[in-house]
This record gives structure tokens, sequence and C-alpha cells, in this order.
């Protein structure tokens, strides 16, 4: 008797994933797996800049690191949307 295994593709972390959110200065500033950071004025994503600072800071990142998310807002921000 012969069984098939399906294999599990190991997976890691893409160079562009999200590793840590912060603000500073009107800014959205989001630090990647490859240790660069990118920052983003908060004028660009209205919706967050009319957050308050308690709801800014509860955000958590999505699996593999491919968005950012705030639950308290409904809203958040695909990584690869900050390249464009």
């Amino acid at each position: 008797m012969t069984t098939l295994a399906a294999k599990t593709p190991k997976t890691k972390t893409p160079s562009r994933a999200a590793k840590s959110v912060r603000f500073s200065d009107g800014k959205l500033y989001v630090q990647l797996a490859d240790g660069r950071e990118i920052g983003i004025p908060l004028a660009q994503f209205p919706w967050l800049a009319r957050a308050t600072a308690a709801q800014r800071r509860h955000w958590h990142i999505e699996p593999r690191g491919f968005a950012v998310y705030w639950d308290d807002l409904d809203d958040g921000i695909e990584v690869e949307h900050l390249f464009n």
C-alpha cells in the first residue's frame, strides 16, 4: 500500500512584510522585514489622519506581514500599496 502525503511548502516572510508601525511628525512609518522603513504622510490616508492617537495605537500586522490593520477603525493598509 502506498500513501501519498501532501508536502507543505516552506514559506518565508517576504522582504516587503511589515514588522512594526509608528507615528511621528504627521507621518505613518512602517518598518519592513528587510530593515527598510517607509514613511508616508497621514494625509494620504484620511481615515487614519482623522483617528485619535488611541485608535492609531491599536494596530496589528496580518499574517506574513502583508498588511497592517486597525480593528477600531475597521480599515487597513496592504504593504504593497505603500510602494505605488
